[in-house]
C-alpha cells in the first residue's frame, strides 16, 4: 500500500472513530444512571395513582416529578425504559399532578428513553408567577371547604365552588382550559380542567381522589374523578354538573355509584385503574332522602320539603316510569298545587311552579315562588 492510500484511510478511519465517540457520548450509552428516588410518605398518601405502579415505574415517575418542579427540559431517569412505559408514566404525571399545569400534554418519546425532554408551556419566570396565582386561588377554595365538617362536607363545597367559578369551554385544549389553572384561575375550562381542579383541591384538603378519561355514551372523550369518602370510593363529574346558569348548581353526578354512572361513563383505563365503586350510601339523593323508588316515597319527598319551607324540592326517581307518573301527575296535571295549598292555603293562588328536568337521569327539581 502506497503512503497515499496509507494516510487517506488513516484519515478515514480517524473521523469514523470520532464520529463514533460522539455518538456514544451523546446517546450516553456509557453515561451512568442516576440512583433510584420515591416520593416521600407525606408526598405519596394522597397520591393514589403513584401507590398503583411498580417500583420502577414509581422511580421514573418520581425523577419526572421532581425534574419538572425544577423546570429541567431534560431529565435523567434511573433507569431505561421503554417508549410505552415512558407514554405511560408521563401521561399519569401530566393528568394525577394538577399542580403542574405548566408542561404540555405533548410530549418526545423513542422506543427507548433513559433522558426525558419536557416541553413548557411558559418561560421559567411566567411559570413561577402563574403558580403563585393558581396558590391564591386555591387558597380562596379552602377556605370554603374548610367549613364542612366532614368528607362528604369537604367533597360537596369544592364540587360546589367549582360549578360557581368556572365556565364551561368548548375548546379542546386552547391555552389552559384543560388544566387547573384554567379551571380555578382564568374560571374558563373543558372536562379536564374541572376534573383536574376538583382533584387538585381534593388531594389538597386531605382527600383520595383521581382524575379518569374515558368516553361518554354517546363516544365523546370525557374525564371526571374518583373521590374516596369515609373509606368507599365514589364516581364524581362536576362538569355534568354545571349547567352554566348562574346559582344553579346539580349535584345528579356528585358521589355516584358504579351502577347508576356507568351507564354513561366509560372509563378507559389506559393509565390508571379505576376503582369499584359498589357504595351509594353517601351519594346526594340517598344520604338527603331525596330518592324516590315508590309513588309514595315520591309523594313523601314534595310533602316534606313544601312543610319544611323548602323552595324548591329535588327528586331521583329509580326508574323511568317512576320518573314519568310523577311528571304526569303534578307538573302536567298540577298537582303540586294541591300539596301547596294544604301547607299554605294564603299563598298558594299566588304560587308559580317551574321545573329543571333531566329524563335521561330520572332526576327532577321542582321550584316554586
Amino acid at each position: 500500500m502506497n503512503k497515499k492510500r496509507f494516510g487517506l484511510l488513516m484519515v478515514i478511519c480517524t473521523a469514523l472513530l470520532a464520529f463514533g465517540v460522539t455518538y456514544i457520548i451523546q446517546s450516553g450509552i456509557f453515561k451512568k444512571y442516576p440512583e433510584p428516588k420515591y416520593l416521600s410518605a407525606e408526598e405519596e398518601e394522597f397520591r393514589t395513582a403513584y401507590r398503583q405502579l411498580s417500583e420502577k415505574e414509581k422511580a421514573i415517575y418520581t425523577a419526572l416529578y421532581r425534574g419538572v418542579k425544577d423546570y429541567r427540559e431534560k431529565i435523567a431517569l434511573p433507569y431505561e425504559i421503554s417508549g410505552d412505559t415512558y407514554s405511560k408514566i408521563y401521561c399519569l404525571l401530566e393528568k394525577q399532578e394538577s399542580g403542574l399545569f405548566f408542561i404540555d400534554s405533548t410530549y418526545y418519546t423513542a422506543d427507548k428513553v433513559r433522558e426525558a425532554k419536557i416541553v413548557y408551556r411558559e418561560d421559567k419566570n411566567r411559570i413561577k408567577e402563574m403558580r403563585r396565582e393558581l396558590e391564591v386561588a386555591v387558597e380562596d377554595a379552602f377556605y370554603d371547604a374548610e367549613m364542612a365538617y366532614d368528607e362528604y362536607g369537604t367533597a360537596m363545597r369544592i364540587h360546589d365552588y367549582i360549578i360557581r367559578n368556572c365556565r364551561y369551554s368548548e375548546e379542546n385544549d386552547t391555552g389552559y382550559c384543560s388544566t387547573a389553572y384554567g379551571c380555578i384561575v382564568q374560571r374558563e375550562a373543558n372536562c379536564e380542567g374541572y376534573a383536574k381542579a376538583f382533584n387538585l383541591i381534593a388531594s389538597e384538603m386531605g382527600l383520595e381522589c383521581i382524575l379518569v378519561t374515558g368516553t361518554t355514551d354517546e363516544g365523546e372523550n370525557h374525564a371526571w374523578n374518583q373521590v374516596k369518602i369515609d373509606g368507599s370510593w365514589y364516581n364524581v363529574d362536576v362538569t355534568w354538573d354545571d349547567t352554566d346558569v348562574e346559582g344553579d348548581v346539580r349535584r345528579i353526578y356528585f358521589l355516584c355509584d358504579d351502577e347508576f354512572f356507568g351507564e354513561t361513563h366509560f372509563p378507559d383505563e389506559e393509565y390508571i385503574d379505576a376503582f369499584d365503586c359498589g357504595d351509594e350510601d353517601e351519594n346526594y339523593y340517598i344520604k338527603n332522602a331525596l330518592y324516590a323508588e315508590t309513588e309514595k316515597q315520591a309523594e313523601e319527598i314534595l310533602s316534606r320539603e313544601i312543610k319544611n319551607g323548602k323552595t324548591q324540592a329535588e327528586i331521583r326517581f329509580a326508574n323511568e316510569e317512576l320518573y314519568d307518573w310523577f311528571m304526569q301527575k303534578y307538573i302536567e296535571e298540577q298537582g303540586i298545587f294541591g300539596i301547596l295549598y294544604a301547607y299554605s292555603p294564603s299563598a298558594a293562588d299566588y304560587m308559580t311552579v317551574s321545573v329543571q328536568e333531566n329524563e335521561k337521569e330520572c332526576c327532577i327539581t321542582v321550584f316554586w315562588e
